[in-house]
């Protein structure tokens, strides 16, 4: 007995909703972006030094993945994405309150961890939705969870310089609190199918599709290699916009995320080329407007104009790649969705992790030309690995 059921896509207000929560668990997991060169001064550390927060809480996401999203195969996930959801209200409101930057960084990852409750939504609505439509749900829900990544920083940035950046936790805290309450009372409440597995053996059964999903394999390459140097850029980018010869504010350089949201936007639309059948053309596609990014912004450091068109770019191309992969890996296997999304997405936010680990150095030792272009490669990686299968078929069954 699976949780699949028949042609029950959910109403619009639904999934619009699911949109909505999945962009404001993920971003919680960003707000320190924004804030690195204030936090180095705050807390009194180098830059490399301030990356290390980001790469804790990737950290602490990709545990979450590993250890708590394969649950919701087998768990009530109305009741799983509460549980987990209010955590994150209390581990933000922890990072409000450290007094030390060795707290601020337990804290930031368990924000990490519990912020997983995006990744048990998303399979929850490719569950919900019927075949034809799963896309698009999809699609629609993955756009909140990008657009959430990206605004976190805007609204971080705005936020601490009104406030400091000790209010932008709080305020998060709060808004994941309502989220609880308003989830509990609107999720559908399915009963979870029947579990013969012990909790040992659902976290084997991950390596296991690894090993029998050859589809799954080639797009968590697709997707890790992409958002790696997705991760390098938007690490870097505060760097390079506080200082010389742009020397902005944190509002300043948050309200830069809208440009990656708009690009996100338009990223949403991959879920239909899924669809259609088109998602193997379609990924090659939105890989190559990612790769084209680099061209713009790395060439052009003191170009506005420039930096706005790469950003653009380089965001549609790796978001849609990430609506097409998840799209794709949800057909695999309909009653291991939770368990597909941790392999898939504890690989992608383990390579964003070590992204971000690289970008402090990368920019101490290159400044942004030298974190650029280790964004370049492993973004140029993955299109020559999608160069790989171009031989092979275009049906959906062996679609790579």
């Amino acid at each position: 007995m699976t949780n699949e059921h028949t042609e029950l896509t959910p109403s619009a207000p639904l999934a619009w909703l699911m949109a909505v929560a999945c962009g404001l668990s993920v971003a919680n997991i960003y707000y320190a972006q924004p804030l690195l060169d204030l936090l180095t001064r705050s807390f009194d550390i180098s830059s490399a030094g301030a990356t290390t927060i980001i790469t804790v809480t990737q950290l602490g996401y990709a545990a979450g993945l590993v250890f708590i999203v394969p649950v919701g195969d087998f768990f009530n996930r109305r009741r799983l994405i509460g549980v987990v959801c209010l955590v994150t209200a209390l581990a933000l409101a922890a990072a409000a309150l450290a007094p030390a930057f060795g707290y601020f960084v337990l804290a930031s990852f368990v924000i990490g961890l519990s912020a997983t409750s995006a990744q048990i939504m998303v399979p929850m609505a490719a569950t919900l939705a019927a075949p034809a439509q799963r896309g698009a749900v999809v699609g629609r829900v993955m756009s909140g969870l990008l657009i959430g990544i990206l605004l976190a920083r805007a609204f971080s940035g705005i936020v601490a310089d009104i406030a400091g950046w000790r209010a932008v936790f709080g305020c998060a805290a709060i808004a994941m609190l309502a989220q609880t309450i308003l989830l509990w009372r609107v999720l559908p409440n399915n009963a979870p199918p029947v579990n013969t597995l012990r909790y040992g053996q659902v976290l084997r059964s991950v390596g296991a599709l690894l090993v029998e999903e050859p589809v799954l394999r080639r797009r968590i390459v697709y997707g890790a290699f992409g958002f790696a140097g997705f991760t390098i850029t938007w690490t870097v980018l505060p760097f390079l916009l506080a200082g010389a010869p742009y020397n902005y504010s944190e509002t300043t350089i948050g309200l830069f995320s809208l440009f990656g949201a708009a690009g996100a936007l338009g990223a949403s639309l991959a879920g239909r080329f899924h669809d259609s059948g088109y998602e193997r053309w379609a990924t090659g596609a939105f890989l190559l407007l990612a790769c084209g990014s680099f061209v713009f912004m790395g060439f052009n450091p003191h170009s506005l104009t420039a930096i706005i068109v790469g950003l653009l770019l380089m965001d549609l191309g790796v978001q849609g790649v990430q609506i097409l992969n998840q799209s794709t890996i949800y057909t695999l296997r309909p009653d291991a969705r939770s368990r597909i999304t941790t392999a898939y997405m504890g690989c992608f936010f383990l390579f964003g992790a070590l992204g971000s680990l690289v970008s402090g150095i990368a920019y101490e030792l290159g400044g942004w030309p030298g974190a650029l272009a280790v964004a370049a490669v492993l973004e140029a990686s993955a299109l020559a690995f999608w160069c790989t299968g171009a031989g092979r078929t275009t049906a959906r069954a062996n679609d790579d």
